[in-house]
């Protein structure tokens, strides 16, 4: 293959720093193009869950889990790795493409069963029915979608600040304006020095970014940019 890449999931129950960096040794010696790392996340009534309450495995550490992230950065970094979105580094040039129209909130399509499109301001997800989409596909049926959900300028706004702090090079404001006909950094000042002032937001000339603490608590920014 001559474009490869690997997903990992850290902060396992029980998962040490010695072992995440092991893991991620192994990973770097087989010269991947791209890697996704994800924190473990955990839903209700999963087997790991249902384990983890019965204490048959250890609790998630959440500050194991931030260090084991934080060994990722500084060793991917040291081999060459850009870390181009929160989850997700690449060698210089191999970055995803298609997941970086997401995070600049760009239209796409999204085609089969249960798949989601965001066009038109609309975001819109497929029958989970296979029975369904073929019945649809094949124009026997009108098309009946699970979600077609209208979003608005002020959560479409928000939905792309949001998104475009999750890249590396975070959100530049001229661009914003563009798009808009907005000042994001006027538009959202309470919300920007607050930020900054607890060291999880950079603004650098038009461009807005997260530092690397905001990065491990993106979420505390995210949500002061969701319209009220």
């Amino acid at each position: 293959f001559a474009n490869l890449n690997l997903d990992l999931i850290y902060g396992l129950p029980g998962q040490t720093p010695g072992d995440w960096r092991k893991t991620l040794e192994e990973a770097i010696d087989m010269g991947p193009e791209h890697l996704s790392l994800y924190a473990l996340s955990l839903e209700a009534g999963a087997p790991m869950a249902e384990a983890i309450e019965s204490k048959r495995l250890p609790a998630i550490d959440p500050d194991l889990a931030a260090e084991q992230y934080e060994l990722a950065e500084d060793l991917l970094l040291k081999h060459g790795y850009l870390h181009y979105e929160i989850s997700n580094w690449a060698r210089p040039g191999w970055e995803c493409r298609h997941n970086v129209t997401y995070w600049r909130n760009l239209p796409y399509l999204g085609v089969g069963v249960g798949a989601h499109s965001y066009l038109n301001c609309h975001r819109i997800a497929n029958t989970k029915s296979l029975e369904g989409y073929i019945a649809a596909f094949s124009g026997r049926e009108p098309p009946v979608p699970d979600l077609d959900e209208e979003i608005g300028p002020d959560l479409e706004l928000a939905e792309t600040v949001i998104l475009g702090l999750r890249l590396g090079d975070g959100v530049c404001a001229d661009d914003i304006r563009s798009r808009f006909g907005i000042n994001i950094l006027a538009r959202y000042r309470p919300q920007i020095e607050e930020m900054a002032g607890f060291g999880l937001l950079v603004s650098a000339g038009s461009r807005l970014q997260l530092t690397r603490r905001g990065r491990l608590l993106s979420n505390e920014v995210f949500w002061r940019f969701l319209p009220g």
